[in-house]
């Protein structure tokens, strides 16, 4: 196997706790060596090189350190893995979002600064969401795996073995994959065409309007609006863009204490203060909402919550999806 190509290290801008953000989103790899460190396997962008990175954050300090593996792909695994955990971003500024707005700024706390975890790249969110297309989440991840493990490249790093998603052309030569049927194997070559295209980079679809990625996303075949959007905000990663989906709405309607759910003019007046990280504070609404309602606070009225009121604490560790 491809030995460690490099060391590397990063400064954190802003507050981050890579062990609280594993207890929201989870299904890293876990070095048995090394339970600190999470392990990430994935095509590298410009579809030349695939590679695994290890991360680990020292208690108590502002700096991920880590190492790549792989063959000449050191440098740009490294700023993709980074990107995964939205640790590309100046975050210094999202404590001041929570002195504005103390919804948020309860949040921040009770979540320690919990930020977005990505897909690894726009092609990597686009073929999931196909995949796990009219399944369960769990479903769709398991699949995920087993096509990994037959036609990914395969790393072994201290404590574990991982494999990465197949790159766009490997994909685009399967004529078959399991869990998969024909019409989302077509759709999934579409989408590593598009890839190969550069139609899928995330620096172009950070670089584009949102609502401009959005339309030009919707042109792979089987992606409507509610996939376009994550595909841009959760592959991509756009950290000032607004998600308008059911759970953040409810949500906000609970912390915020509205009588009705949000109408866009809600949205747009509530999220203002958060720029530039919506989609961060979005996150956290997100997380909060979905922890509650397994709490059982489903059944309960949303008008009860009064505004500004912080988030009941639960004891519960949920892997969210978010």
């Amino acid at each position: 196997m491809p030995p460690m190509l490099v060391r590397m290290q990063t400064r954190i801008a802003g507050p981050y706790d890579m062990a609280r953000q594993n207890e929201y989103f989870g299904g890293w790899v876990r070095p048995a060596d090394d339970p600190r460190s999470i392990v990430m396997a994935f095509p590298v962008e410009g579809w030349t090189h695939s590679a695994a990175v290890v991360l680990r954050q020292h208690a108590g300090t502002a700096t991920v350190s880590g190492e790549v593996y792989g063959s000449g792909a050191g440098e740009a695994a490294w700023r993709q893995a980074l990107a995964a955990l939205s640790l590309d971003e100046d975050g210094s500024g999202f404590p001041r979002v929570g002195e504005a707005d103390p919804v948020i700024g309860a949040l921040q706390a009770e979540h320690a600064y919990l930020r977005p975890v990505l897909f690894h790249s726009p092609y990597e969110a686009a073929c999931a969401f196909v995949i796990a297309h009219r399944m369960r989440i769990e479903q769709g991840r398991a699949i995920r795996a087993r096509i990994a493990a037959l036609c990914g490249e395969p790393f072994e790093v201290p404590g574990a073995t991982v494999h990465a998603f197949p790159s766009p052309q490997v994909l685009r030569r399967q004529a078959s994959l399991p869990g998969v049927d024909a019409e989302k194997l077509s759709r999934l070559h579409g989408i590593a065409d598009a890839a190969l295209d550069g139609r899928l980079d995330r620096a172009r679809l950070r670089a584009m309007p949102v609502a401009e990625a959005y339309a030009d996303v919707k042109r792979l075949r089987g992606i409507g609006d509610f996939f376009a959007t994550a595909i841009v905000l959760r592959g991509a990663g756009r950290t000032d863009a607004l998600p308008d989906e059911p759970i953040t709405r409810a949500g906000i309607r609970r912390l915020y204490a509205l009588p009705h759910d949000p109408s866009p003019a809600d949205l747009a007046r509530i999220s203002a203060p958060w720029a530039p990280y919506r989609m961060w504070c979005s996150v956290l609404i997100h997380a909060t909402q979905r922890r509650w309602r397994a709490a059982g606070g489903a059944q309960r009225s949303p008008q009860s919550a009064p505004r500004h009121r912080p988030p009941v604490r639960t004891s519960s560790s949920s892997h969210s999806s978010t």
